[in-house]
């Protein structure tokens, strides 16, 4: 399976300093696959046109849009297109949910989002404090996991939503939503799932989960920057969406403003039948499954190969769950005792290994953890395209930047 996925990417071949590029930036947008990329382009060659007209190629559009939120909701295991709606991005879908629901929410009610967390994920709800209504946060514990006691005791009859992420982009954590869900229904909570980091490495099945609300965005998962929010059939009814009077008032389309990226639309069809053609069986869902399995295995062996090297290199401390917990995304961060992640980052650069610095916006959870003020953290995250040659060749660097 390997080396055929490598094949698949034109952006592989890159060099740097007459080094092979060794991808390991994919938690901030994974490459692209030329099948992916020939989706977009097609579509722009053979399709390209906006939406209800009465002609050849705003029909293709009508019904590549349709076949898009089937196969969205196929990849969520939703329940049907209807609860599929797109956006430009994750966090510009976060803020158009928050002002509806502060058009519903009154003063006094609560929200409770996490430290862990992505600011798209807690900003858009922190400007309802101006509303009155009141966001408390959930600790985050010094080995990078939430505090569930925490959690449970901030959770009361007021509290109107609970906003958590999958995955964190900043630790690897994988939170515990199962045991979130319980409690937040039992207070007759919504319950909204941040799913960006979790999407590439876990198969999502939002009826499984029990969520209300579900964000992530396709860039992750080898597609085009597109936001995409499932709702429970119903809930998106329910509130007060900003459209203009032009707009579809259903669902799916009434949080769906302007005339979307079609083009960028298709190709996140096209990114989830690349995903589900490393599985097999005739329906998207199975192929899907299979796939998923495939993906955890090689990611999974792959980042415990890199924290186990990182472990033993002089000075570094990875931050997060070690790799025994029953569950972690392969994503990787660690610090230096003497030097920063920028410094580490800028000479992995010069070796043609791409990896991040910074807090990458999970600013509160660098600053709880007390890694802002040091620069942040290296971060590094396997894919579907990383291969045993790129672990070792990035841990013999480190050992001799370290």
């Amino acid at each position: 399976m390997l080396q055929e996925v490598k094949t698949h990417f034109t952006a592989l071949k890159q060099r740097v300093n007459n080094h092979p590029v060794v991808f390991l930036d994919g938690p901030a947008g994974t490459q692209v696959p030329d099948q992916v990329i020939e989706t977009m382009v097609r579509y722009y060659h053979q399709s390209n046109a906006n939406t209800h007209g009465q002609f050849a190629n705003a029909h293709e559009t009508d019904e590549m849009m349709q076949q898009t939120r089937a196969d969205v909701a196929s990849f969520l295991n939703a329940p049907d297109e209807g609860c599929i709606s797109f956006g430009q991005n994750m966090t510009t879908l976060s803020f158009a949910l928050a002002r509806s629901f502060g058009r519903i929410f009154k003063p006094g009610d609560e929200v409770l989002i996490t430290q862990l967390d992505h600011e798209a994920n807690r900003g858009p709800w922190l400007t309802l404090r101006d509303q009155g209504i009141i966001v408390r946060e959930i600790r985050v514990k010094p080995e990078g996991v939430l505090d569930y006691d925490d959690f449970k005791q901030k959770l009361n009859e007021r509290t109107r939503l609970v906003c958590v992420g999958g995955a964190s982009n900043f630790t690897g954590t994988v939170n515990d939503l199962a045991l979130i869900r319980q409690a937040t229904y039992q207070s007759g909570a919504w319950l909204l799932v941040d799913a960006v980091h979790y999407a590439p490495h876990f198969l999502i099945d939002v009826q499984q989960l029990g969520c209300d609300f579900l964000l992530c965005s396709a860039y992750k998962f080898y597609g085009p920057h597109v936001g995409i929010l499932y709702a429970k059939p119903g809930l998106l009814s329910q509130l007060p969406t900003d459209r203009l009077r032009t707009q579809d008032p259903v669902a799916p389309y009434r949080i769906e403003t302007g005339t979307l990226n079609h083009a960028a639309i298709a190709a996140v069809q096209g990114a989830i039948h690349w995903m589900a053609s490393w599985g097999e069986g005739t329906a998207l869902r199975d192929r899907l499954d299979q796939a998923y399995q495939r993906i955890r295995a090689h990611e999974y062996q792959l980042a415990r190969k890199l924290y186990e090297g990182l472990t033993h290199l002089p000075g570094v401390t990875v931050v997060g769950p070690d790799m025994d917990v029953a569950l972690r995304a392969p994503t990787l961060s660690f610090y230096h005792n003497r030097l920063t992640a920028e410094m580490v980052c800028r000479k992995l650069g010069e070796e043609g290994i791409f990896a991040w610095d910074g807090h990458f916006y999970a600013i509160r959870a660098a600053e709880v953890l007390g890694l802002l003020e040091r620069g942040g953290v290296t971060r590094m995250g396997i894919s579907m395209y990383t291969e045993p040659e790129d672990i070792h060749r990035t841990l013999a660097v480190l050992a001799e930047i370290c």
